[in-house]
């Protein structure tokens, strides 16, 4: 199919990004908007998502604003009733999300639940509440923004590593069930990507970095690639594409990472020595929301 005939397929069609309010999920409202396809923008900052939305209408898209915190039922509940009065939806995309970096056994238990309600919770909640409705019209499409971590869990991101393998399995699940409905279930699973993520974790956390930050691409990048599964359904897209072979690297090399990956989250002698005196404080942690 041209690329004329897509844009035309696309326009007026409706599509829901959580975590829209910057990063990937700011990027991917722009491009997506470029194409013509109405958007319901969904975040917890509302001052936020009126600045994207600004933008999407003055490039002469159409851009719904719902401000909602996706841990709690009450805001999914929200959010699914809003997008049912709006019109069937075609396009789910489940970016919300955040990361914590730093050591497991430091990490608050209330954060890790948190992280369990967004990462996890909120895109089962829109991802099975909307599957029905797409499979009885024939038609959808949902896309969960998943990560690298995923196929590679590494030093100092236990949790969120294990809310993204969590997202890979269910996405391919998903997929493979779907076949020959018309309705598609995908996974983005991108690299270090260049947003507010790693400034977040870098000053409460005696001033780390964290190792992968170098490695970033753009969030731009990213969005295209989106538009790219978007027109040509497919189970899984990695980004930069060479890191589909990082498939193998934990089956091939793991022992290895047992070895080496920790020399990459280095103590910090004073850091833990106060940590040890006074319970740990919440470090922050940065949303796609």
């Amino acid at each position: 199919m041209k690329s004329t005939k897509h844009a035309e397929f696309f326009r007026g069609r409706l599509a829901l990004i959580t975590g829209a309010s910057s990063g990937i999920g700011e990027a991917a409202a722009l491009r997506l908007a470029r194409e013509g396809l109405r958007l319901i923008l969904v975040a917890r900052r509302r001052e936020k998502l009126e600045a994207v939305a600004t933008r999407v209408r003055e490039a002469g898209g159409q851009a719904h604003v719902l401000a909602a915190d996706l841990t709690t039922d009450a805001d999914r509940a929200h959010v699914l009733a809003a997008m049912h009065d709006l019109g069937p939806l075609d396009l789910l995309i489940n970016n919300a999300g955040f990361g914590w970096y730093g050591y497991g056994s430091r990490m608050p238990v209330a954060l890790a639940r948190e992280m369990l309600a967004l990462n996890v919770g909120a895109a089962v909640d829109l991802s099975l509440s909307v599957l029905p409705h797409m499979v009885t019209r024939g038609r959808g499409h949902i896309i969960n923004v998943s990560s690298i971590a995923g196929s590679l869990p590494s030093q100092g991101i236990a949790m969120y590593a294990g809310t993204k393998s969590f997202l890979d399995s269910f996405t391919t699940a998903l997929h493979r069930e779907l076949r020959g409905t018309r309705v598609y279930a995908s996974l983005v699973k991108p690299g270090p990507v260049r947003t507010e993520f790693f400034d977040a974790n870098a000053g409460e956390r005696s001033g780390r970095r964290i190792p992968a930050e170098r490695f970033a691409i753009s969030a731009e990048e990213v969005a295209e690639r989106i538009w790219g599964l978007v027109r040509r359904p497919q189970r899984v897209i990695y980004i930069p594409r060479v890191l589909t072979l990082s498939q193998w690297v934990e089956p091939a090399v793991g022992w290895l990472i047992d070895f080496l990956g920790p020399l990459l989250l280095r103590r910090q002698p004073a850091y833990e020595r106060v940590q040890e005196l006074s319970p740990p404080r919440s470090p922050r942690a940065q949303r796609r929301s």
